[in-house]
This record gives structure tokens, C-alpha cells and sequence, in this order.
């Protein structure tokens, strides 16, 4: 985009005396000279105007400001020069203040008009004098200083009398009360609405700096060029216009905003930090929301947050258009914190600045050289990827964003910014403090580094190539010996009742230990021995663990004390260390504990179903459904491929899950529900009243609603997180589609469910035309679920209460659907994402032999297929029938069900990593494929792969006892 064209000066940035004289300028800069240089909005928040100057203004400097927007103007960069220009209005009395005191050495003062006469100029070049005198009515309204905001509303309308940003500002301040943080944030809107700096896109502003930046590059002196600092812009600042946006009521935030009046933004974020902690999250969105507008929507933690709990209790706004909101909130705010932090470079290139990488302050030039060859050995032309700060949005957060093309990437985005903060989270040290009164004090530091951290791969491999090949030379057997096993650490905060070990617990019964030896690391807690006995029925998966692996060491001394793991880790010769907890288990995670590279090999596996972002995690555990070639570029980690789907799941081989069976056993009629009697039709989600019909004793018709049956039960156990507008609309096109059906969820949490019924009244409405009785017929065929603690009830609940699971998109049921699966209960699932955590169900019903079931065009036939099941009566008992067969298959075991054979290909995996390793070859994906002869697993080899753990195990400990007692003597 050229510059506009510049006009006759109707201003002059001089004294300006016929401005002063007149009633348009002279209020302005009495009422700034005396409101005690209130800096909010554009100084506040530390601005850079879009322009790609190499210059970067001191923003706090009124000076500064004013001449770079002088520099912008005389170019005819009037867009770009509006900012600083504003900037340099609003901070002159500062200046001035500064100037006049003593100790201030600062000889630039200047004027007030000497920048608004310009910042006006800019507005009359642009054609743009009404929007010009807009904004400064708006910014004065901001301020409170409403006299002026009325005068220059005024002047505007001379100019303009139906300019529709003056009306709708008029509006607002003539009929609205102007203390309200709502009404602030109306307000607020007008401003942006007309400042010209935000009325271009990017691109073209983009377009027009690359056309400038060689006479930049031409006109700038090295000497003179100011320090480089990233920081926010105005011209993508998230906005919110009413409540419809956030479903937060308008006499809640001012009531809110009454309350915490004296309070800093960032101290109302601490308040709702401490409701979020204790799970009071509509009182944490409201505080959230509170700070990110009286922030004036910089402070970018605050707003995101707001959209997190809003999704988690489906606050989505008047018919989900808040929602839609949120999510072009969470795109602006990441895209632009990508664009600021994040930089990337070559590995080889030549350059000694390592030690200036913020991340990295207070390490030595050996640190940065073993970080470098942590991340390069055996990985070909990498980019070293660092970011300067972590983005807003957690990547667990991102799970449930139902974001497309490009703006997947993003999702890679929030891991990377997080994964390259944990080896600085590995350097807190908190320090405790005894005062003189007796009372106690902490702080916290960042510690450098031990010379040795991180560990070295280059050196790790040549000690455990030099060890293998002592191994081969001082073994006596004719032929080639075999490998030792590999010691294979898994570690995490939950080795108790979680969900991961729920699935995965059965996979440590069948490890060879010929292949690998096996080491768990757990930081976390053992579940209360009263919850084993009541809640879990005796039932103790940590123990389990233990009763199979070689060694279980209980590292909770290290949980806050990631170097000390570190080495314990390494201590130990681990060689591959595999994480379970990934971004999903925040304040419980071993965060940089992995970015200290104790193993050479480094995996993610299971739990956090998203790249981890981190350039020291080598492998994903995955499948080629899940993670096809073609999505490489959203994730940081070369695949692990396994066959027969990536999930370990146990459920075959726990004798407290029962599988299903074709038939239901009956129900009587009227009696209470228990578990495994009486089909979903007749348990209808617990409910009295399931149609939601009204019964008239009165009424003998024989088409009475009392002898409805519900035909079919659609469900749903997931938390609302992964619930969306698009996902519950199509659920209300099944139900309408569908007669008499019903669906059933979980409530998670319960206090969501008056925000998702007010949602599915809205949605109902636009459903059909058919009035009110739609609408409350919808939502009464909707019913909610207690959560049930112990799991395998949980379990047994989806085979007596579902016929079919509907999925969530793009966040799928995991645990869940693994659940409802061995209930006998198909999936419907949309197929058309490239989230790793959407395509879980695809891959599984691709396995399964129910690929019917996957909606690859999306959720039109995400919706079709769901409705077929619901109606076609033979199509669904042919499905159900196939895959409970799955569930009950014996000699050999269905392969997505078969735990023994799963753990084949993952040790198999583990090897090929290993071997290729040793050989010192480039790290790159790696296939596990079976045999062709590949039959399954047996009973009875069940019982010979334990029994072989468990000689080995004897064996060991035998061993242990006699070096115990050789000590001894």
C-alpha cells in the first residue's frame, strides 16, 4: 500500500497558537496538564507501532515518541505515526514534571499540541478528521474527563452529522452509566474502531514497510540504534464489545469492578488465580475477565484464561457467537506472541550469542555448548528454536480449540514457548528466610547451572557405545551374544489412580525382561489407604506396578528438585527415558527434568496427546492414523510408529472390568437401577422422565406420551471442555432427527450445565421451525450424569446407559472412549482433523473394523452416520455385534485389545530406536511392522510371559541379597 498522498498542513507542530486560542484544543491540554499524566491504553501497555523500523522507541519517553512520529509523518507514514504521536500527547505532562524537578537531567520538553497538532494532521491527510476527532472524544471518555469527550463528539458531528462511529458513541455515553467496566469496554471498541492504526490489515501494513525498509536500512546509524524490546501492539489487542462475548453479566463486573476499584489489573489476576485453584470458576472467569478489561485487554494471561474457563463451563455467548469470539481472542493473542518471541536458527551456524539468549541468564558458555549438542547429535539440519517468553495459553488449553489449516500450528506454538522454559524451571531456587521477629519470609532465584548440564548426548552416546562394545568382547559364546537389555525409565507424578495407569498399568506384566529392563520414577503421592479400600474397592494400581517391574523408585524427595532427579536418573545409566505426564498434569509435572537431558533417548508417550514442542524429547509414540507423514510439521519429535493403534489400553486383561455381552439381561419393571441390568433404552440415563413429556393421568388416549419409550441413547462422558457450538448443534440435529432419542452426558462440571442448557434453548430454537415445543423438548431429552469415582463403575456405566458415543471434536474421548469401546458402545467420530487428540477414535475404529463409523467429509456425515444408527435398527445391531465379538475374542486375543502384543511392538520399537543409536545414525521416524505370521496372542501365553517376568525378577532379587550379605562379611 503507497502512502496516502500528503495534504496542504492545516497543523503545525510549533506553539500552535490559533489551536490554543480555539475551543477545540485548548480543553485537551489543560485537562491532560492536570490529570497527573495517567498513563493507560498505548504507554501502558508498550506499544511499537507495526512499522519495521530497526529503531525501537523508548516508550516510557514522551520525546522519543514525539520523534518518531515526526520521522513517520515527514515520510508520509501518517498510519504508522499516529501512535506515537498519541503516545507522546498523553505522556507530556510527565515530561513536563520531569523537566522541572531537580534531580531530572531530561532537557527534552516539549509541547502538548506540538504532537496532538501533528496526531490531528495525520487524521486530515488521511481523510479521516471525523474519526480523528472520534477517537480523542473515546480516549477522553476513557479518562474521565467527559466534558472534553462531549466537545469533540460535538466538533466530530459538525464535520459528519450520521457518522456512524459518533452516533454509536453518543449512544453509549448518553445512555449508559459511564463508571461501568461494560460500558468502558463499549467505549473502547468506538476508539479502536476509528483508530486508523488498527483500520489496515497487517498485510498491507506489511506490504508498506517492506516498500520503506531500504531507505530505513540507509537512513539508520549503528551507534544510535536503540536497544530491541518485543512488546504489545495495538492493532491486534483482543477485544470485547458486550457480554454476548463472555456471558458475564453486566451488573456482576460492576459490581466487580466497584470492589476491586483500588486494585491493579495484575492483582485482580492473583485473586482469580487463588477461585481458579479452588475450582470456584465462575467467580475466577468473572475476576479474569475483569482484569483483562481494566487492563485494557493487555494483559494477555488474564484474557486467555477468561476463555479457558468459559469453555470449560460452555459460556459461549448468545448462540455461541462469544465462543467465536474466544477463539479469534486465543488465535490473535498467540499469533502475535509467536511473532515477538519466538526466533529461529540453524544449529551450524556460526555464532557465539548463545549466552545472551534471555532464556538462558546466568549459565556459562559450557552450558550453552552441551545445550546446543543435546539438541543437534544425530539430528540433520535442525532449526534451534527459542522463544524470549511462554505464551498466554497453556498448550493443555489448546487442546479442546477447534482450530483449522494453518492455525493448528499454534497448538505447536504454546508447546514450543512452554518447553523451552523448563530447563529455567529446573533452576528455581526458593530460599527461606527467618526474621528478627521470628516471622519467615521466601524468595525465589534462578540458579546456574552445574558445569555438567546439560548432559551431553555426543558424550552419552560414545559411553554407551564404548560400554556395548566391552559387553561383545568379554562375552565367551561363539556366535554373535545377544544385546543386554535396555534400561527403560518411564516417570511421572501419577503412578496412582489416574487415568494413564488405568490404561497402561497391565503393559509392565509382559515386558521381556530379555529386551528391557524396566524402571519407574514416580515423584508423586501413593493414593490414602482409605480411598484403596473404599473408593477403589481394595484395588491398587501403584502397587500392581511395583508387584512387575525390575525397579520402582520412589523419587518424591526430587519433585521439586529437577537437577537432583537429573542425575539420579543419569546415575543410574538410564537409556531410555520415556515422560507420562507431558502439559496435562500441571503443578504436577516434571517440568525440566527432560530439558536436562538425563537419558539419550527421550520420548512422550501416552497422557498429553499433543506435540510436547521440546527439541530434547526425540520421539512421539503414535500411529500412522494418528500421525500420518503428512502432519510432521506439528510436532517437534520424530514418530514412533506402532501397528494395531497407539493407546495401551487394559481393559482385556483387568479382571474388575467385565466385557460385554450381546444381550442385556432384563430389567423389571419400576425396579432400581443396577449396573449390567436392563438396556440404555430402559435405563435412560437415570431419568424419571427421560422425553421430558407432561403426563395427564386424566388423558386415556392411547397414544398417551406416557407410553413413549426412548428408541435410542446417545452419550457423551467427556469433560465440557471438549465441547463446542458446532459439536452440541449437531447433537441437536441428531436429536431431531432421531424420535425419541435421547442424550447423555456427564456433569463435568455440574456447573456448566445451566450455561449448556441455555446454549441448546437458543440452538434449539434455530433448529426447526417448528416453535417453543421443539425447544423444550430438546432440552429435555438432554440429561447429566454425577461423576462416578471408582473407575470401573464409571466404565460399566457407558454398556447399561449408551448405545452409541457420540465423539467430541477435535478433542476425542481418550480414556473414555476406550471405555465405552469394551462396553460394547461403537463411536461416531469426526475424521477430518489433524490434532493429534482428534484423531484417537479414527484410528481406533480403523482397527476395530468399524471405519463406517469415521466422518472424513466431516460433521454432516459425522451427523448421517449418527442418525443411521439411531434409526437403523439392523445396521446398529450389526455394528454392535462386531464389535463386542472384538471384546470377547480369545486364542488368539483381537489385536486392539491384545495387551501382550501391543508390548511386542513397543519394546520392539525401543530397540530399533536403541540400535539405531549405537550406530550413530541420523534420528529420524521409525515403523514397528509385524510378521505376516503375526497371530495374536494365546492364554496360554499369557501366563508364560508373566511367569517369565517373574522368574526374572526372583532371579534379581536373589542376586541383590547375596551382594547384600557378601557386604556384610
Amino acid at each position: 500500500m503507497k502512502p496516502p498522498k500528503k495534504k496542504q498542513q492545516l497543523f503545525t507542530s510549533c506553539p500552535c497558537r490559533s489551536l490554543l486560542s480555539s475551543s477545540l484544543l485548548r480543553p485537551l491540554i489543560l485537562l491532560l496538564l492536570f490529570s497527573g499524566g495517567v498513563i493507560v491504553n498505548y504507554a501502558a501497555a508498550k506499544e511499537v507501532s507495526p512499522s519495521s523500523s530497526p529503531k525501537v522507541i523508548d516508550l516510557y519517553n514522551g520525546h522519543s515518541n514525539l520523534l518518531e512520529g515526526q520521522r513517520l509523518y515527514h515520510r508520509g507514514q501518517y498510519i504508522h505515526a499516529t501512535p506515537y504521536l498519541w503516545r507522546a500527547v498523553l505522556l507530556q505532562p510527565k515530561m513536563a514534571k520531569m523537566a522541572a524537578s531537580a534531580f531530572s537531567s531530561d532537557s527534552h520538553h516539549y509541547e502538548v499540541d506540538d504532537a496532538f497538532a501533528l496526531f490531528l494532521q495525520c487524521y486530515y491527510n488521511l481523510d479521516q478528521m471525523t474519526e480523528g476527532l472520534v477517537f480523542v472524544a473515546a480516549e477522553s471518555y476513557l479518562r474521565g474527563q467527559n466534558e472534553m469527550g462531549e466537545l469533540y463528539l460535538n466538533e466530530a458531528f459538525k464535520l459528519s452529522s450520521q457518522h456512524v462511529w459518533a452516533t454509536k458513541l453518543k449512544s453509549i455515553v448518553t445512555s449508559n452509566n459511564l463508571q461501568s467496566v461494560v460500558t468502558l469496554a463499549w467505549i473502547k471498541e468506538v476508539r479502536d474502531a476509528v483508530d486508523v492504526a488498527l483500520s489496515y490489515h497487517n498485510d498491507e501494513l506489511q506490504q508498506e514497510d517492506d516498500e520503506l525498509q531500504q531507505e530505513d536500512d540507509e537512513a539508520d546509524d549503528d551507534n544510535n540504534t536503540l536497544k530491541v524490546t518485543k512488546t504489545t501492539i495495538s492493532s491486534d489487542r483482543p477485544s470485547y464489545n458486550d457480554d454476548n462475548n463472555n456471558n458475564t453479566s453486566t451488573n456482576t463486573l460492576i459490581q466487580l469492578s466497584q470492589k476491586y476499584q483500588h486494585n491493579t489489573p495484575e492483582e485482580i489476576y492473583n485473586i482469580g488465580t487463588y477461585y481458579f485453584n479452588t475450582k470456584h470458576l465462575g467467580h475466577a472467569e468473572q475476576l479474569f475477565q475483569l482484569s483483562c478489561i481494566k487492563s485494557n485487554t493487555t494483559l494477555f494471561p488474564a484474557c486467555t484464561n477468561a476463555v479457558y474457563i468459559r469453555s470449560n463451563l460452555c459460556m459461549w455467548g448468545e448462540n455461541g457467537m462469544g465462543f467465536n469470539r474466544d477463539m479469534d481472542v486465543i488465535r490473535r493473542v498467540t499469533r502475535l506472541e509467536m511473532e515477538w518471541y519466538r526466533s529461529v536458527r540453524k544449529l551450524n551456524d556460526d555464532d557465539d550469542d548463545d549466552d545472551n539468549d534471555d532464556n538462558f541468564n546466568n549459565n556459562n558458555n559450557n552450558n550453552n555448548k552441551r545445550r546446543m549438542e543435546g539438541i543437534s547429535h544425530l539430528k540433520a539440519n535442525q532449526d534451534y528454536i527459542s522463544w524470549n517468553r511462554a505464551t498466554s495459553v497453556n498448550p493443555h488449553m489448546m487442546l479442546g480449540y477447534p482450530f483449522t489449516n494453518d492455525d493448528v500450528m499454534l497448538k505447536r506454538y504454546t508447546s514450543e514457548s512452554m518447553a523451552c522454559f523448563d530447563e529455567l524451571r529446573a533452576r528455581l531456587e526458593e530460599s527461606h528466610h527467618d526474621g528478627n521477629s521470628g516471622s519467615s519470609s521466601s524468595s525465589t532465584s534462578i540458579r546456574q547451572l552445574p558445569g555438567d548440564l546439560p548432559y551431553s548426548v555426543m558424550e552419552l552416546q560414545e559411553k554407551f557405545v564404548k560400554k556395548y562394545n566391552t559387553y561383545k568382547e568379554t562375552t565367551t559364546t561363539t556366535s554373535p551374544p545377544p544385546p543386554p537389555p535396555i534400561k527403560v525409565g518411564f516417570v511421572a507424578g501419577a503412578f496412582n489412580t489416574k487415568a494413564v495407569l488405568f490404561l497402561s498399568h497391565d503393559i509392565f506384566r509382559f515386558f521381556d525382561p530379555t529386551i528391557v529392563e524396566i524402571h519407574i520414577f514416580s515423584t508423586g503421592k501413593p493414593d490414602h489407604p482409605l480411598f484403596i479400600q473404599n473408593t477403589m474397592r481394595g484395588v491398587d494400581w501403584r502397587q500392581r506396578v511395583m508387584d512387575n517391574v525390575d525397579y520402582f523408585h520412589d523419587v518424591m524427595e526430587y519433585a521439586e528438585d529437577h537437577i537432583g532427579l537429573a542425575r539420579y536418573i543419569h546415575n543410574l545409566e538410564i537409556q531410555i527415558l520415556i515422560e507420562w505426564d507431558g502439559y496435562a498434569r500441571q503443578g504436577g509435572r516434571n517440568a525440566g527434568l527432560m530439558a536436562l537431558r538425563p537419558a539419550p533417548i527421550q520420548i512422550l508417550h501416552q497422557e498429553f496427546l499433543l506435540t510436547s514442542g521440546a527439541q530434547y524429547i526425540d520421539y512421539i509414540i503414535t500411529d500412522k492414523i494418528v500421525s500420518p507423514l503428512r502432519l510432521e510439521g506439528l510436532y517437534t519429535e520424530k514418530f514412533l510408529w506402532l501397528p494395531n493403534h497407539f493407546f495401551s489400553k487394559g481393559h482385556a486383561m483387568q479382571r474388575e472390568v467385565h466385557p460385554p455381552q450381546l444381550e442385556y439381561l432384563p430389567k423389571e419393571k419400576g425396579s432400581e437401577f443396577q449396573l449390567g441390568v436392563g438396556s440404555p433404552q430402559e435405563n435412560a440415563c437415570l431419568s424419571s422422565n427421560p422425553l421430558g413429556r407432561r403426563r395427564n393421568k386424566e388423558d386415556n388416549d392411547d397414544d398417551d406420551d406416557e407410553q413413549e419409550e426412548v428408541s435410542f441413547v446417545y452419550c457423551n462422558f467427556n469433560k465440557f471442555l471438549k465441547h463446542n457450538p458446532e459439536t452440541v448443534r449437531s447433537w441437536i440435529r441428531i436429536l431431531n432427527d432421531v424420535p425419541n432419542s435421547i442424550l447423555c452426558l456427564l456433569e463435568n462440571p455440574a456447573e456448566g450445565i445451566p450455561h449448556l442448557r441455555k446454549f441448546v434453548t437458543e440452538a434449539s430454537s434455530n433448529s426447526d421451525s417448528s416453535g417453543d415445543d421443539v425447544r423444550v423438548d430438546l432440552n429435555a431429552r438432554i440429561h447429566f450424569l454425577p461423576w462416578e469415582g471408582n473407575p470401573f463403575d464409571h466404565q460399566q456405566r457407558s454398556y447399561s446407559l449408551c448405545n452409541a458415543m457420540l465423539d467430541s471434536h477435535p478433542y476425542n474421548g481418550h480414556t473414555t472412549a476406550q471405555d465405552a469401546l469394551y462396553a460394547g458402545v461403537p463411536i461416531v467420530t469426526r475424521s477430518d482433523g489433524d490434532d493429534m487428540s482428534s484423531r484417537v477414535s479414527t484410528s481406533a475404529n480403523v482397527v476395530l473394523g468399524l471405519e463406517e463409523l469415521n466422518a472424513y467429509r466431516g460433521i454432516e456425515e459425522y451427523e448421517t452416520i449418527a442418525i443411521r444408527l439411531g434409526i437403523d435398527k439392523d445396521w446398529f445391531v450389526y455394528i454392535r455385534t462386531k464389535l463386542i465379538e472384538t471384546c470377547l475374542q480369545k486364542n488368539p486375543m483381537h489385536p486392539y485389545w491384545d495387551v501382550p502384543r501391543y508390548v511386542n511392538n513397543f519394546q520392539n520399537g525401543l530397540r530399533k530406536i536403541w540400535d539405531n543409536f549405537l550406530r550413530g545414525n541420523e534420528i529420524d521416524h521409525v515403523e514397528v511392522t509385524e510378521e505376516g505370521g503375526e497371530q495374536g496372542t494365546m492364554e496360554t501365553e499369557i501366563v508364560a510371559r508373566e511367569e517369565k517376568r517373574k522368574k526374572a525378577k526372583d532371579v534379581r532379587e536373589q542376586r541383590r541379597s547375596h551382594a547384600v550379605e557378601h557386604v556384610e562379611l
